[in-house]
């Protein structure tokens, strides 16, 4: 059957390749599973239920859940019979929930747990219009979403097929908000056949994924990385287990042992920083094989071939150290795929050349997501670009640089927001996507910097933060960073510690670990930051080289303001909130 509609895909499923597991998620220390069968009876019991209860084709629809399978019963009941999802991230504010809700005119909300349903309480007395909430937790005196559901007669399945054929491939599906470093946030609105003709695409490149491979989804189904990743699996027949919490992926990836799954370079920054403390915790000889092992992998290129010497070397180096990282994954992962911001060059050397595949893939919200993105291919992977382009995607370059998309991924614009559409979409259809990059070997999409974020120092040189900042980030001991400097003389950065890097430092170096208010001030802690600064520094030019940092103690968060829910960096946010400091930076070198 052809799939045209989001729907469509859990009826393509039904009929090619059913599973026993199509979700499963974690419930009193038990997997539990739905089936394909499962997920369809559900789904057509909760559009049933919602039309009873007088949601129309058209109307739009709230989830703010973190990923369950019930987030999935609720996409597809809305999309069946027209009714719009209107997803909502379960980290976002109160001021975010009310600005949506009335921007969408939601008219009912599904909320995950207790937590989320307060937070939106909190500000339903700025809701414009009267919004029911449903839980997907049950908790007394609230509704539940299963409250909701109602076995359809036969009549009632009359009225749902009828919705269904009336449903057109380029209609509405879903209004995405971007969660934006700046204002509140855009609707994007995509179509059915924005966000499938991507999947189909994905879909196209990976012969490798057959039914009855295994993934693991801990990535917010409401941002559209996971979520047009969810129709991709459908269709592919991939089992989708749902992580308990970000807290429990390591475990929960050993008891899924999955075939695959999507991530955010942060996190594979984070277990990269895990294991390095592990080796600095080694003695002796296991010590010096683990550092000759990560020095071998730093010099891996995917598509090069090496001497019988060197795989020598890396077939020692995977049997001895590299395959207890593969155990780590569950054992089976044949790739990951990593998105929504830039992956450390290392980082992606070292995992190939253990094995691990890890595939980038680049795309923005207005672009459903995918533009473009890197095989499983080692001899059509290049280090550091982001992969060829999609099938069907077209990309031009601006004069300064900007990356410009073209093709059915792109979004029907921003929801009641013509000013801003127009901004981002010229006459000829072009999305100009903000981002500067270039293709290497006519090939491979490479970005090199955010067009907004990029600065001029006061001696008119650009400089692109972004790379500077994930160059910085190759330290274990920083966990966060931004590059400041716009019309001074040179760049400098504010930084963020990682504490229990940090901490390993201090007793290798027996320095006595206080609070780590204290310790970011200590003489050794700061001449450290210091040193890695001049080695990171050797990597640049004279006037890209940042020439002082200062140390915070308190990490940037969502809650804070100073991160978006993609763990984006609220620039101006972060700037504004310590502009005394930065600008004691500047009094101190001047």
């Amino acid at each position: 059957m052809e799939i045209k509609r989001l729907f469509d895909c859990l009826e393509y499923q039904l009929n090619e390749n059913p599973l026993e597991t199509a979700l499963a998620n974690k419930a009193d220390d038990e997997w539990v599973r739905y089936s394909t069968a499962d997920i369809k009876t559900i789904s057509t019991a909760l559009s049933t239920g919602l039309l009873e209860l007088g949601i129309q084709k058209g109307d739009r629809v709230g989830i703010v859940s973190f990923n369950r399978p019930e987030w999935v019963f609720a996409d597809f009941a809305l999309s069946q019979i027209g009714a719009i999802g209107v997803p909502m991230y379960p980290n976002s504010t109160p001021e975010d929930y009310a600005f949506i809700v009335n921007d969408a005119n939601v008219k009912l909300v599904f909320c995950g747990e207790e937590d989320i349903y307060n937070k939106i309480v909190q500000v339903k007395d700025k809701f414009q219009n009267e919004v029911r909430l449903f839980l997907f937790d049950e908790v007394d005196n609230k509704d539940f979403w299963k409250s909701i559901l109602k076995e359809p007669s036969e009549e009632d399945q009359k009225i749902i097929e009828s919705l269904k054929s009336g449903i057109q491939t380029e209609d509405l599906a879903t209004i995405i908000y971007t969660s934006g470093t700046t204002g509140n946030p855009k609707g994007v609105m995509l179509s059915h056949k924005n966000i499938l003709s991507n999947s189909a695409s994905v879909e196209s490149i990976f012969p490798v994924v057959r039914p009855g491979f295994r993934t693991l989804s801990f990535l917010p189904l409401c941002h559209i990385f996971e979520r047009t990743g969810l129709y991709t699996y459908m269709r592919m027949g991939v089992s989708i287990y749902y992580a308990e919490s970000m807290d429990t992926i390591g475990e929960n990836l050993k008891e899924v042992k999955p075939h695959f799954f999507a991530t955010v370079p942060r996190l594979l920054e984070k277990v990269y920083d895990k294991i390095i403390a592990k080796g600095y915790a080694l003695s002796g000889l296991k010590k010096a094989l683990f550092f000759w092992a990560i020095r071998l992998g730093q010099d891996f290129e995917p598509n090069l071939n090496y001497s019988a010497w060197y795989k020598l070397r890396l077939s020692l180096a995977n049997k001895l150290i590299f395959s207890k990282w593969r155990e780590a994954l569950g054992g089976e992962v044949e790739f990951i795929v990593s998105g929504a911001a830039a992956l450390q060059p290392r980082l992606a050397r070292i995992f190939w050349a253990g094995q691990i595949k890890i595939l980038e893939a680049y795309g923005l919200t207005e672009t459903s997501p995918g533009v473009s993105f890197t095989t499983d291919d080692p001899d059509d992977v290049r280090i550091g670009c982001v992969g060829p382009l999609l099938p069907d995607v077209e990309v031009k370059f601006a004069e300064d640089g900007e990356i410009m998309v073209k093709g059915p991924n792109v979004m029907m614009g921003y929801y009641n927001r013509p000013d801003a559409t127009a901004e981002v979409m010229d006459k000829d259809g072009w999305f100009h996507t903000g981002d500067i990059g270039e293709l290497v070997e006519n090939r491979y999409l490479k970005i090199t910097d955010r067009k907004k974020e990029m600065f001029k120092t006061s001696g008119g040189k650009y400089i692109a933060p972004q790379v500077l900042e994930n160059k910085f980030k190759e330290s274990v001991i920083i966990e966060q960073i931004m590059v400041v400097g716009e019309g001074q003389k040179f760049p400098a950065a504010l930084v963020v510690p990682s504490f229990e890097a940090l901490k390993e430092w201090c007793a290798i170096k027996e320095i006595e670990y206080t609070t780590d208010k204290e310790m970011i001030d200590h003489e050794r802690v700061q001449k450290k930051f210091d040193k890695e600064m001049n080695k990171i520094n050797n990597s640049f030019a004279q006037y890209e080289k940042v020439k002082k940092i200062k140390i915070l103690s308190e990490p940037w968060t969502i809650d804070g303001g100073e991160l978006t829910p993609t763990l984006k960096l609220k620039r101006k946010n972060i700037y504004s909130r310590y502009q005394p400091l930065v600008d004691s930076i500047y009094a101190e070198l001047t």
